[in-house]
């Protein structure tokens, strides 16, 4: 006998030929020929030092890709369970927590590991994402744009403390060089870290069906039989191991999950599990982009990628808000 999950599961599972079709083999493409670039690109010649091809070059690609891939994996996962397309790690203050963990870590071990970093900044973005869904649910809110109001809020409020403790204990330089999301430090034994991402995404595609069912509300999802508080949990970690790894290797790195999974929403509607090949691809494709406009528009110097991220992602808030103006749904 099928249970009410197991014949919303069936019905939105998705076959192979939905997913892989003429249209995603070609953004994949794209990508891929965007990671050659990424390659090629650079200051030095390797032909004089092909060493540092493998040294920095793949690893910074690599990096790219799979940052790419996590934080708009990680809106796309926030705007499903809270039926809001303004909600991403940076206006929820998850990265904030993140960065707050990495500045505990440093202050509570003088020479710290980078897997002891790692672990603050997650725990801390997993506390903080909770603490945004907690305040979501406990206030009755009339508007879709308070949401994202106040995790900005929530947001600023955490930067202003990490910013009173760095300057107190004199960690200010630590903090700045968190703010500036950059992949200039990225090399070989520095990166790898960033392949857990894997994980949490192999777990969301497992997961795609119920959390779709949970972004329809509480009452829903647990009437299709779903456990909607185990489920939200499960959720906020794996968003917080995405968050925090990249937090921890790579830095600041803004609107980046409001920007793909909008993107992909316009044209291919909110399924999880057909959407989250996309999200990766062109979350993928976008850093790539930002990354290599960064190391040429001043070349031979380097902009932080976060700097153009921001820039693009302050436009593309601004045009949502402005559509759901023009829709009604802001009022």
């Amino acid at each position: 006998m099928h249970t009410p999950l197991n014949r919303a599961e069936t019905m939105s599972q998705p076959s192979f030929s939905t997913i892989w079709t003429k249209s995603f083999l070609f953004a994949t493409l794209v990508v891929l020929l965007l990671a050659v670039l990424s390659l090629f690109t650079g200051v030095y010649d390797l032909r004089a030092d092909f060493d540092m091809f493998w040294i920095t070059r793949v690893p910074r690609t690599v990096a790219l890709m799979l940052t790419g891939a996590a934080m708009a994996m990680s809106g796309l996962v926030m705007q499903l369970i809270t039926q809001n397309r303004l909600v991403e790690p940076t206006t929820t203050g998850t990265l904030e927590w993140a960065g707050l963990g990495l500045l505990t870590v440093y202050l509570l071990v003088p020479a710290p590991t980078l897997v002891m970093r790692m672990t603050g900044a997650i725990v801390f973005s997993f506390v903080g994402t909770m603490v945004f869904f907690w305040f979501l649910r406990s206030v009755k809110l009339r508007s879709s744009l308070i949401v994202p109001i106040i995790g900005l809020m929530l947001g600023a409020v955490i930067s202003a403390v990490s910013t009173f403790l760095g300057l107190f204990f004199r960690m200010s330089q630590t903090l700045e060089g968190w703010f500036v999301g950059s992949f200039a430090s990225v090399q070989v034994g520095r990166y790898e870290y960033l392949w857990l991402i894997l994980i949490a995404t192999v777990l969301i595609f497992l997961l795609a069906n119920r959390l779709t069912l949970a972004g329809l509300g509480e009452d829903v999802a647990t009437s299709l039989g779903v456990n909607y508080n185990q489920l939200m949990m499960m959720a906020t970690g794996l968003i917080a191991l995405s968050v925090g790894v990249v937090a921890t290797v790579i830095g600041n790195l803004p609107f980046l999950g409001l920007i793909v999974p909008n993107l992909v929403s316009m044209f291919r509607g909110d399924d999880l599990r057909s959407n989250l090949p996309w999200v990766c691809v062109m979350g993928m494709g976008a850093i790539l982009v930002c990354d290599l406009i960064s190391r040429t528009i001043i070349a031979p110097f380097e902009l932080p990628v976060s700097l153009i991220l921001g820039t693009v992602g302050a436009f593309v808030f601004i045009g949502i808000l402005l559509k759901q103006r023009k829709r009604g749904g802001v009022r």
